[in-house]
């Protein structure tokens, strides 16, 4: 079965000369060959690439039925993680799912509301979130390779207390899944010694590449969602994707459009997409990219829109402002519902003449008009269309995006796999925290927060 995912380059050709692709197939060629040979930067975490074809059943059924058990059982389903951690399942199930879950009524529910936790400090949604638990039957999965980063472990903490004290230290036991690495690390030791259910965070898979890995799959399954059509989906588009030639892969195109518009000087993408439920998708895209790429001083800029919403607060700008940027726009051909506009009696606002159109019509056609616009204004538009929104279509664009990024970072000279730059604000956070062994560099740093006070 063919990717349901389809690059549009009708819109390019302005922007684009036929002998730019042809210069650049070389390089891609040969980025290709690092990736698929493994002598490529970063080649102990290519463990995605072929995922999707090995799979594992038994791990998959092991998924599969912890899902079915807090389905059954749970209220609330609490996703404690970070970046990679979180992202990757956040983005499918709000693209999947009801767009207003928990409003819904209990019987028309097959799912737990699903809830994320550990991405911040903020008081207040934490506090807030502790409130609504009240009264509900909680699950929570923990997700962290190490147990140990700042933002999901002081949230885990939290949370362990309130199950502790909601249902007695051996019931909350039963109602905490850890996902975290096979052997070592605080949370396999944490996990081991209390007798969490446990999930494997792949070694050969870093977290912004691990959507595919039981880190998404099981607060997706949880969130009522096909994995088995999600991975057919992402198994469609690996063997899609596969092709060394540039024109006859489209992951490879889009990476190559991206590359040639760097060169020219367009530093910023624009994600754009007409459907609300894809703005977390867009977070987690933005993550793929800008944690990928963006080192050694070089890289895109992702940035991401949501339309026609943002048209009234980011259009002039796109319109009219630098130049400095071009546009990836995600188009889902149709709705699974349909909604005609009624007629009003005095047309008041004008607007009879679009009595018994479907606001899907009316939809692509502010698409079309802002592609036109945008392109006319010098912002180079690219289409990744699908027909529809759902785990087939999503798993195969999540898998185009992956093959998009690796050979992109390829191309710019950067290790796409790793991500060093990460680590600075922690370590400034250690110290300024007092953690131990930061003592001198504390100093330092309370000394320059002193001079710019």
């Amino acid at each position: 079965m063919p990717s349901p995912v389809s690059l549009n380059l009708n819109y390019v050709a302005p922007f684009v000369a036929d002998h730019e692709w042809e210069q650049l197939r070389p390089a891609v060629s040969r980025a290709h060959r690092l990736l698929h040979t493994g002598t490529g930067a970063g080649a102990e975490f290519l463990g995605w690439l072929d995922l999707p074809e090995k799979g594992n059943h038994e791990e998959l059924a092991h998924i599969e039925k912890t899902a079915v058990r807090i389905r059954e059982y749970a209220d609330v389903f609490i996703v404690i993680g970070i970046g990679g951690s979180s992202l990757g399942s956040k983005a499918v199930i709000s693209g999947l799912n009801h767009s207003f879950h928990s409003f819904l009524h209990p019987k028309k529910k097959n799912s737990p509301d699903v809830f994320f936790l550990g991405e911040h400090f903020a008081s207040d949604y934490t506090a807030e979130l502790l409130e609504a638990l009240d009264g509900k039957s909680v699950y929570v999965n923990v997700i962290s390779k190490s147990g140990t980063t700042t933002e999901p472990a002081i949230a885990f903490r939290i949370i362990k207390t309130w199950l502790e004290k909601t249902y007695g230290k051996e019931e909350a036991k039963k109602r905490i899944i850890a996902t975290t690495d096979r052997e070592k690390g605080a949370l396999k030791t944490m996990a081991d010694g209390e007798g969490y259910e446990t999930f494997v965070v792949p070694d050969d898979v870093g977290g912004r590449y691990s959507v595919l890995t039981p880190v998404g799959l099981l607060p997706i399954a949880v969130g009522g969602i096909s994995i088995q059509d999600l991975l057919a989906g992402a198994r469609a588009a690996c063997r899609e994707y596969n092709e060394e030639h540039l024109m006859h892969n489209q992951a490879y195109q889009y990476a190559a459009f991206r590359y040639l518009m760097y060169q020219k000087g367009k530093q910023i993408e624009l994600l754009s997409t007409y459907e609300p439920k894809l703005t977390n998708f867009c977070e987690w895209w933005k993550q793929l990219f800008g944690e990928s790429e963006g080192k050694d001083g070089k890289g895109v800029f992702p940035a991401s829109a949501t339309f026609t919403t943002d048209l009234h607060s980011m259009g002039q700008y796109i319109q009219e402002g630098r130049r400095h940027l071009f546009e990836t726009v995600l188009y889902i051909g149709k709705s699974r519902n349909k909604i005609e506009i009624p007629q009003s009696k005095g047309d008041e606002d004008g607007l009879d003449f679009l009595s018994g159109d479907h606001l899907d019509a009316i939809n692509e056609k502010a698409y079309q008009g802002t592609m036109l616009a945008h392109t006319d204004g010098s912002v180079p538009n690219l289409i990744l269309e699908m027909e529809q929104l759902d785990a087939f279509s999503l798993g195969a664009l999540i898998y185009f995006f992956e093959k998009a990024c690796a050979l992109s970072g390829y191309l710019l000279g950067v290790n796409p796999f790793d991500q060093p730059g990460v680590e600075s604000y922690k370590q400034n956070m250690y110290a300024l925290l007092g953690k131990p062994g930061h003592e001198n560099r504390r100093a330092e740093l309370e000394e320059r927060l002193n001079e710019w006070a």
